[in-house]
């Protein structure tokens, strides 16, 4: 009887340590997992979802994640996208904990400079928002022309077109001043 008790026991002890190590190769496994995951695939497992976005000027906008792309996220907010850059943001609420990466390439090099492009084409009329301002939180106008890293926005009344009369000054807006720029959703 003690021999058999004497192999249960030791039985009992490897099979504990074995589970054990099995549990702590897969917790490992798991951290090195989330190493590799980056917060734009984080957002795009979160498409379709309300999320909140803090920004460094101390705004937050909420809304339904419509797209996360290479250098910013697009927010649809009642009648209004809202495109804001990673860099702009200090905090996210209500993603969920998966992650989903990008399998076209294409789309997964899609930066700033190509939707700001696609909104000078557009004539869109938009609303600015700076993450630092001196008299303006918010700008009304349409982008003219698109560099690298900044854009020239013709600063237009709201509501008003793009046209010679109506513009009262042009910026240079470098990339990194941006806080969010929206649009509507539907012109028209």
């Amino acid at each position: 009887m003690r021999w058999d008790s004497l192999f249960e026991d030791l039985e009992a002890q490897l099979w504990a340590e074995d589970r054990l190590n099995f549990e702590s190769e897969i917790s490992e496994r798991a951290r090195v997992e989330d190493a590799a995951v980056g917060l734009s695939d984080r957002l795009r497992a979160s498409t379709g979802q309300l999320i909140g976005v803090g920004l460094l000027s101390g705004a937050v906008i909420e809304g339904t994640l419509a797209h996360a792309g290479a250098e910013a996220l697009l927010i649809n907010d009642g009648r209004h996208q809202v495109l804001v850059p990673y860099t702009a943001a200090t905090r996210y609420e209500g993603l969920g904990r998966g992650a989903q990466g990008e399998p076209s390439a294409a789309r997964r090099n899609l930066g700033m400079a190509g939707s700001l492009r696609a909104l000078a084409r557009d004539r869109a009329e938009l609303a600015i928002s700076l993450l630092r301002y001196d008299s303006q939180p918010v700008v009304h106008g349409v982008v003219d022309r698109v560099g690298r890293d900044y854009f020239d926005l013709a600063i237009v009344p709201p509501g008003e077109a793009r046209r010679h009369g109506n513009v009262s000054r042009v910026w240079t807006v470098p990339f990194a001043s941006l806080a969010a720029i929206r649009s509507l959703r539907d012109p028209g």
